[in-house]
């Protein structure tokens, strides 16, 4: 029996359960891009016939009983995906959502850009996906005007049904006589028919996801759970810098005392990903974790073990100070001019600390080679970005290497960056291509986490006439895209390429006059870690700053803080947005602010002493497809403890169409409750090179107890759906800390805000805040 066979089998047996799940390592499964039955997703219909389906392109198919498959290239990871992607194809093609199915494929050139990150997944897969299934609709109505005996025009296409004069024929029925062929290419495909908004009959409605079933049952199977015949277990031992540490000796001695002990590696890295690490190898995962902890390495450590968070902040400080360096984003003419002579000036900066992921599912992968290919299985966000990295680091060319999907217990931008996978596949190396599997313990989770960048941003802005007439904004943190995907960078406007995920949200959509951006890498940062993209990059902090900011400006100037913001929400010039992705520009800012003014009874409700309310707004995540967001915050500060409540948050959101309103809500409610967590709660520090804090007693996110009420709408519009993954950290930590001024008269400049800085505040002193 051959591989497809056996799982096969597996699946019409039931026997298909995530513990007991094992991957064989023959069989057709190596080709590339293959849809594997048994991958991550494990919805793929188990009666779906070895022949027959019809693929009226390489995103989905018609199978003669009817199902339709649906090829995804995104990640999931407890965002429902697939279903969000799925269901697009589906109401293009008037498919019977009940037949639907799902696959994520394997690593495949054909696929494109594979990638799961930055709230673009459906946004950048909405047009591809509304063609693809235009295309499928238009060739069944097309055959199966020849079974009814009418001409296409005649027919129409609902719920898995062609229908012509009173007669129909399903789509499984078609493809099982007219057994189609027609394919159109992607030009072909963009010049096709797509439907009305008001024919829609899947997107925006309520309907079940995909994914859900073989989660519940245990079916659905997460990198942590893969098993392959004859693997050998790993675990690091890490170096105490990330990078230059070179190892002097390594004694193994009492490792060897160890049950399932079997060798030590040292890693060769050509890749300079992990260089100075050692592996520790054995016969059960048990014995690997013993094995790392006494281990005894010796290192020549990097010449960054003594650096700490302040140092990479101060260094911030000093880029910042010099005219020169960094890259404009925008350098308006005029800048100069308003601040030789403004009636007054305005001038803050803000800070926010180091933030690690911690995803529910530690870091793992298993590595081996079979027939000259290398396998790598794990749960990733950007196969796209490792696979060259893996080819670099083994060696090989990059067609020589498969990356097998699994479900990821949490993201978060963590496994965009997919250096996990360079030392399994080094120790896999080093043992002739034997399956290794390294699953990371949460301390070493910690330890290699490529953690949010610390940041520095400093604001300046000139006042006359009551109003801003010119900004100057320099930020710096550590930059990951520059670090892991240069290439990926965009461009300033003087040509100078600069990471946008460490700094939008700084590019707002407001009228403030002649205003330079400037953007600057935080070089010692960037040597010092391996900064890493996480839940709203930059504009996790950006909106920090801006927002906080804007409430300074406006109390300066004597005006309430939301009509101030309107007032320059005007959407002239740049600000005036695009087609597609920003129709409306600035204007549809406004109001999503101003609805959310309304909805909270901005300036007229009466609360509490010590309680109040603090609003924000940004775009979301990017500037090139915005999501308009604005959000509030009601706050109680307690004078005696300095611990501040936040009892209710308030989010009021226009991204386009919302393809999944289930998923939308709930990427929106757990963006905010991340974004409460960096506020209040969650973040840590660099000490002597390293991230101080390395568990769950030390490093404390967002409890249960801790959650607000929380009200969540989302702006009815027939625009292109932007992203919804990320906005909703954005506004979360301004709103809170605006409210905490607007309670208690103290102003917050670093993120996360605690308690002691806020007591040490109402006690007068200005050096916390």
């Amino acid at each position: 029996m051959g591989k497809l066979e056996r799982l096969s089998a597996e699946r019409e047996g039931r026997t298909l359960s995530r513990r007991g799940f094992l991957m064989t390592t023959m069989g057709a499964g190596l080709a590339f891009g293959f849809a594997r039955p048994a991958s991550a997703s494990q919805v793929y219909p188990s009666n779906l016939p070895g022949g027959g389906m019809f693929e009226p392109n390489i995103w989905c198919s018609i199978a003669p009983d009817g199902t339709v498959n649906v090829n995804v290239i995104r990640a999931e990871m407890g965002q429902h995906v697939g279903t969000a992607l799925a269901r697009i194809i589906a109401d293009e093609m008037e498919a019977d959502w009940d037949k639907v199915k799902i696959t994520q494929v394997d690593t495949d050139p054909k696929w494109g850009l594979m990638v799961t990150g930055g709230s673009w997944s459906v946004w950048m897969t909405w047009d591809v996906f509304r063609q693809a299934g235009a295309a499928a609709r238009t060739i069944m109505i097309e055959e199966g005007a020849k079974l009814l005996g009418a001409t296409p025009s005649a027919c129409s296409a609902r719920n898995g049904m062609v229908t012509a004069n009173g007669r129909s024929i399903s789509y499984g029925d078609i493809v099982a006589r007219a057994k189609p062929t027609k394919q159109y290419t992607p030009e072909e495909m963009a010049k096709l028919p797509l439907k009305p908004a008001s024919e829609r009959r899947l997107i925006g409605k309520k309907v079940a996801a995909l994914d859900i079933p073989a989660k519940t049952t245990g079916a659905a199977i997460y990198g942590i759970d893969a098993k392959i015949d004859g693997m050998v277990y790993a675990r690091p031992k890490m170096p105490p810098t990330r990078y230059g540490a070179k190892v002097i000796s390594v004694d193994d001695s009492e490792a060897r005392k160890i049950p399932g002990y079997l060798r030590y590696v040292v890693l060769d890295d050509p890749s300079n990903i992990v260089p100075g690490w050692v592996m520790v190898i054995t016969k059960t995962y048990p014995a690997a974790i013993k094995a790392a902890d006494v281990l005894k390495v010796n290192w020549t450590p990097g010449e960054t073990v003594t650096v700490s968070e302040a140092e990479i902040i101060e260094h911030g400080r000093k880029l910042i100070a010099k005219p020169d360096g960094g890259v404009y984003i925008f350098d308006d003419k005029g800048t100069k001019e308003a601040f030789q002579s403004p009636a007054k000036t305005l001038e803050r900066s803000y800070t926010c600390a180091s933030v690690a992921h911690y995803q529910l599912e530690p870091l793992n992968a298993i590595a081996h080679q079979v027939d000259g290919v290398w396998e790598i299985h794990t749960g990733n966000q950007w196969q796209s970005l490792v696979l060259p990295q893996l080819a670099e680091a083994l060696q090989v060319p990059k067609e020589q290497i498969v990356m097998r999907t699994y479900l990821l217990g949490g993201g978060f931008g963590r496994r965009l960056n997919g250096d996990y996978s360079v030392p399994v596949a080094l120790a896999s190396k080093a043992l002739g291509g034997k399956p290794v599997k390294m699953i990371l313990t949460r301390s070493d989770d910690m330890a290699f986490d490529s953690i949010r960048s610390p940041s520095l941003q400093n604001i300046r802005v000139a006042l006359n006439d009551d109003k801003i007439v010119g900004m100057r904004y320099d930020v710096t943190a550590g930059w990951p895209t520059q670090v892991m995907a240069a290439a990926f960078m965009s461009k300033g406007i003087d040509n100078k390429p600069y990471d946008q995920f460490a700094t939008a949200g700084a590019d707002h959509w407001y009228e403030t006059g002649p205003t330079q951006l400037r953007t600057i890498s935080n070089d010692l940062a960037n040597r010092t870690f391996r900064p890493g993209w996480l839940r709203s990059v930059s504009s996790g902090w950006t909106p920090w700053a801006l927002e906080s900011f804007m409430d300074e400006v406006a109390h300066e100037l004597k005006q309430d803080p939301v009509a101030f913001r309107l007032s320059m929400l005007t959407a002239q010039g740049r600000n005036a947005g695009e087609a597609p992705d920003s129709n409306g520009g600035a204007k549809r800012q406004a109001a999503v602010l101003q609805r959310l003014a309304d909805k909270i009874g901005w300036g007229k409700t009466q609360l509490p002493a010590d309680t109040a309310l603090g609003v924000a707004t940004t775009f979301g995540q990017e500037r090139g497809m915005p999501t308009w967001t604005a959000g509030a915050a009601q706050v109680h500060v307690d004078r005696k403890t300095g611990i501040v409540t936040c009892q209710k948050v308030w989010l009021l959101v226009d991204a386009g169409t919302i393809v999944d309103p289930g998923g939308a809500l709930a990427q929106t409610e757990g963006a905010a409750l991340w974004g409460l967590s960096m506020a209040l709660f969650e973040g840590t520090e660099l000490v002597n090179g390293t991230i101080k804090d390395r568990n769950l007693d030390t490093y404390t996110p967002l409890r249960i107890g801790d959650v607000p009420e929380m009200d969540i709408e989302f702006v009815e519009s027939a625009e292109k759906p932007m992203g919804l993954g990320e906005p909703g950290v954005t506004v979360i930590a301004p709103a809170i800390g605006n409210a905490i001024f607007n309670a208690v008269g103290v102003r917050m400049r670093h993120l996360p805000i605690r308690p002691k800085t806020v007591l040490a505040a109402l006690n007068g002193d200005k050096t916390t805040a």
